[in-house]
């Protein structure tokens, strides 16, 4: 394998970094693995340009960066199962998981890790915005932080706010389990496993209610939540280009893809990689 060096160039003071001057398809040495995982781990999303790979490296390339998961609501290629297609169509007017989110909350262990690669673009719009939950939690008050730390929460596949943005999906190609709810109990603020440092683990599209309370109860909490979170000054902006990749970490960053190309084709590639369960 060819050794190559990069360089990290910031894209926001919150998160995310391009990492320039890698060429995936070439090869990737083992030290370039572990050099890719400590920039994620810093920046919580890295973005690569220009990447012409197959469907095959894609998933090579992740398998060396942990275990990957088969998505549970959409069947993947035909071919390679553990890739998602993540699809608009352009008489479609909902995109995929245009919220919010981090990628399925719901599961019992949520995935670690995700990496998306572009297949195809509309001519304009489609950007995918990221949150540094880091920072959502380190700016709240000692007060609501100590109330925060002892509460746990509930998040559903069926939440109607994320529910909606599967509907054209599943209609076409969806899997048994699409219709089935899938819900699980995570701390409100966890500990990332790697750094040490607390995240705030709760979002809009899969959050329904605090453990222990009724939605009507956890309503006023979550919405502030909600609202604080996404905050401009924590969030980064990612404009997509033929051969770009996202590799983002679940764990500490949330991600939003913004629904503004009706009328065009829009198709990308996601493979995501086993988490553990949140402490």
């Amino acid at each position: 394998m060819n050794k190559q060096n990069f360089r990290i160039e910031p894209i926001s003071g919150s998160l995310g970094a391009e990492l320039l001057g890698v060429d995936l398809a070439a090869g990737v040495s083992d030290e370039m693995i572990e050099d890719i995982q400590k920039a994620q781990q810093e920046h919580l999303v890295v973005f690569f340009r220009d990447q012409d790979i197959t469907p095959a490296q894609h998933l090579e390339l992740a398998e060396r960066l942990g275990e990957v998961l088969e998505y549970p609501m959409v069947k993947g290629l035909e071919d390679y199962p553990q890739i998602a297609p993540v699809l608009k169509l352009p008489e479609e007017k909902k995109n995929f998981g245009g919220i919010w989110h981090t990628d399925t909350a719901y599961l019992p262990k949520p995935p670690k890790a995700t990496m998306l690669v572009a297949r195809e673009l509309p001519p304009y719009g489609g950007d995918t915005l990221f949150a540094n939950m880091y920072q959502a939690y380190e700016t709240l008050s000692d007060g609501l932080k100590a109330v925060l730390d002892t509460l746990r929460a509930i998040n559903s596949s069926a939440k109607a706010d994320a529910s909606a943005t599967r509907e054209d999906r599943l209609k076409t190609s969806g899997t048994a389990a699409a219709s089935e709810e899938i819900s699980a109990s995570h701390p409100v603020v966890r500990t990332h496993p790697e750094t040490g440092r607390k995240a705030l683990y709760v979002n809009s599209g899969h959050t329904i209610h605090f453990d222990g309370m009724t939605v009507e109860e956890s309503a006023p909490l979550l919405s502030y939540l909600f609202a604080h979170q996404i905050r401009p000054e924590f969030t980064c902006r990612f404009r997509w280009q033929p051969g770009s990749i996202a590799f983002w970490d679940n764990r500490a960053a949330q991600h939003n893809p913004i629904n503004d190309y009706h009328g065009f084709r829009r198709l990308m590639h996601r493979i995501t990689l086993a988490g553990d369960t949140p402490q």
